[in-house]
């Protein structure tokens, strides 16, 4: 289910998914210096949270705002002293008052009922390709699982990982201080993905956050929450725990690699036979080979 597809007369579409491209586009996946607004959307999620936003909320805005500063310009104009050195003495207008009351109602209904289908199109999990755990640590880091990779006996996951900030002087070019991590989350492109999302029983509440995703679920102790996304976009997208979790909150970020199908069975024999680490090595070679780690 698409919000657009549900407006009527809206006259918008999910764009059309492209093949990814050596230098990702800035604003897709990470902030820019200087930027405004949302960034750019990997997901048919925030393709649509971006219409609500442009296309809806901000006409709305505007419009409020240009006749807020048209009132307050009347007032100042009309009835300051020089104007109206006699001043009038209404204490009620019950027509105004009707007015104030009734346009805000109809402003919320507007806005509801878009409100109400992109919300249920965000928490409507579909059929999911793969699942991903994600724990949030009391150290202040991401503990992820791939259950679909194979189970051990006891039943946890073969392939687990634990993702801890990249140190700045381990940096490669083009990677962001406090985003980058020392191994990522790597998911296929145009894949289902559903997370798990949870916090250590001993731990306290975090949130995973991708913005291009359209994400941001909490993390909380001893409770499963679900989320999904479908990146459309091959590339690196960032985002950071967006609950104030302690002390080194600005320390917990998360960087997903969306990558082709093909790459990513390569990438899952490699981290099931050699590791999270040589596998992030053998990931990192393999794109720098197709051009696809240019600096953003």
């Amino acid at each position: 289910m698409k919000l657009k597809a549900l407006l009527p007369g809206t006259g918008f579409a999910l764009a059309c998914m492209s093949a990814a491209v050596a230098a990702q586009e800035p604003g897709l996946g990470r902030p820019v210096e200087w930027q405004l607004g949302l960034q750019k959307a990997a997901t048919p999620v925030m393709e649509n949270i971006h219409w609500f936003h442009n296309y809806l909320l901000m006409p709305i805005i505007t419009l409020i705002t240009l006749f807020v500063l048209g009132l307050l310009v009347t007032v100042m104009v009309r009835f300051n002293a020089r104007a109206n050195p006699v001043p009038s003495k209404t204490t009620h207008n019950t027509f105004v008052e009707i007015l104030w009351t009734v346009l805000p109602i109809l402003i919320l209904v507007i806005i509801a009922i878009p409100s109400f289908r992109l919300l249920y199109y965000e928490r409507d999990i579909p059929k999911p390709d793969m699942t991903i755990k994600a724990i949030g640590n009391p150290s202040w880091n991401w503990t992820y699982e791939y259950p679909d990779l194979g189970l051990n006996d006891d039943g946890s996951a073969k392939v687990s990982f634990t993702a801890y900030l990249k140190p700045k002087n381990q940096l490669q070019p083009g990677e962001p201080w406090l985003l980058a991590t020392d191994v990522p989350v790597v998911v296929p492109v145009n894949k289902i993905v559903k997370m798990i999302i949870t916090s250590d029983p001993e731990g306290i509440i975090h949130a995973w956050t991708i913005p291009s995703f359209g994400m941001k679920i909490d993390a909380i102790p001893g409770r499963l929450n679900e989320d999904w996304f479908q990146a459309t976009k091959e590339g690196v997208y960032y985002g950071q725990c967006s609950e104030l979790c302690g002390k080194d909150h600005a320390f917990m970020p998360i960087e997903v690699h969306v990558v082709s199908a093909a790459d990513f069975d390569a990438w899952a024999a490699k981290i099931k036979t050699a590791g999270a680490n040589e596998a992030r090595s053998y990931l990192f070679a393999l794109l720098k080979s197709k051009g696809q780690l240019a600096a953003q």
